[in-house]
């Protein structure tokens, strides 16, 4: 018959009962829970569970990892409960708590091109906008064109230019279209110089663009800062921003096509042309009309961004954002369907297998949208790079 010990087990107690069951182990380890609410101060402890507690805070996996399996268990609710606080007392040492608008999916496949051109930029808690916004998250795609040395570039180092814009002045509503004209402005001015001084950077590389005098290469650039209650969209070139917004496509941006009125008027007035050749060209070149980059069509061809600031609802759904690659092939319309199926849970994507392909997410209906989005793409026999980012906005999920 087993033994049954009734009673506490003190720590010095060397029990009949030791070793008889997992539970008798068990009932030797105190275990503590705690709850931490901002503002109000601890109760008084004694100095040896008040040190043991500081390490908790900053190092809670680290302490966690020291529990057996069973004992985790007991814990895990406590840790719940500590993580918002841990969070911010430890910045440092402990990764941010994702928000809805920081869950996102993305994918990049070559395509039907012999290179892959495209970039990606997703960058959730990029910057401080002021002393309580910290959730200030950046995404953009850029669709490079002769190489993909501008929208490599454009990748490392564009959202360091913004940031430096947002924090070197208070960006209020009024102020975003300055702040990411000058972004825009500084970041051609880098690429220009750049790709003068780089004879190196081309030296591996497989297009025709082997000397350093050479100046036929750029890059669209759509980028969206998403904040908690704004989504600010600067757009140049032919990639493009797509809310969707209680089921329906907002556009965010207008493509910069060389045969658009307004396009077409300014590249004249600069004593440009436009002629087509496979469809509008600037100077029969360029299938776009503003770019970073392509110092040879410059004046006719800038880097001037076009920027909306919209102001976030409830009713908001999702971003996009997408090369042409897409956008050639899939309406707005359909674009946000898709998306909305995978977000709801109606649809999945199977993992992408293209050679060339990239995947990267935070949130698996966010990437099953930007999967599949770029498989009916291709499925539409796109002929260009393609690449999305979905970004989930529901507040409350």
């Amino acid at each position: 018959m087993a033994e049954i010990c009734c009673g506490v087990v003190s720590d010095n107690d060397s029990s009949t009962c030791e070793g008889s069951s997992r539970a008798a182990r068990r009932r030797r380890i105190e275990i503590r829970r705690f709850k931490f609410v901002s503002g109000v101060a601890a109760p008084a402890e004694s100095t040896k569970y008040a040190e043991k507690r500081k390490r908790l805070e900053c190092y809670t996996s680290q302490a966690t990892e020291k529990f057996s399996d069973d004992e985790k268990v007991n814990s895990v609710k406590g840790e719940e409960e500590m993580s918002l606080t841990i969070s911010a007392k430890c910045p440092s040492t402990s990764a941010p708590v994702l928000t809805p608008d920081a869950k996102f999916g993305m994918a990049s496949v070559c395509g039907r091109r012999r290179d892959m051109e495209d970039a990606v930029a997703i960058h959730p808690f990029f910057c401080q906008q002021d002393q309580e916004t910290t959730d200030l998250h950046y995404y953009a795609v850029y669709d490079g064109h002769g190489c993909s040395h501008v929208a490599t570039k454009c990748k490392e180092r564009f959202h360091e230019v913004v940031k430096e814009e947002i924090e070197n002045e208070a960006v209020h509503h009024q102020e975003w279209q300055r702040a990411m004209e000058r972004s825009f402005l500084r970041m051609d001015k880098e690429v220009t110089a750049w790709i003068q001084g780089a004879v190196d950077a081309r030296a591996d590389c497989r297009c025709e663009l082997q000397q350093p005098e050479c100046e036929a290469v750029g890059s669209t650039a759509v980028v969206a800062v998403v904040t908690p209650d704004k989504i600010i969209v600067a757009n140049c070139g032919d990639s493009r921003a797509v809310l969707c917004r209680k089921g329906k496509p907002v556009p965010l941006s207008s493509d910069h096509k060389p045969d658009r009125p307004d396009e077409l008027s300014r590249i004249e007035e600069a004593g440009g042309r436009v002629i087509y050749w496979d469809g509008p060209r600037v100077l029969g070149v360029l299938a776009m009309s503003r770019a970073i980059g392509d110092n040879y069509l410059k004046p006719f061809v800038c880097c001037e961004p076009e920027v909306t600031v919209t102001d976030r609802t409830a009713e908001d759904d999702c971003l996009i954002l997408a090369s042409d690659g897409l956008w050639d092939v899939v309406s707005n319309e359909t674009a946000c369907g898709v998306a909305l199926m995978c977000l709801r849970g109606r649809a999945h994507a199977p993992p992408m297998e293209s050679e060339g392909a990239g995947v990267e997410n935070s949130d698996k209906e966010c990437s099953d949208a930007s999967t599949l989005l770029t498989k009916l793409a291709l499925a539409r026999q796109s002929t260009d790079n393609v690449s999305v980012v979905v970004v989930n906005l529901k507040r409350n999920t």
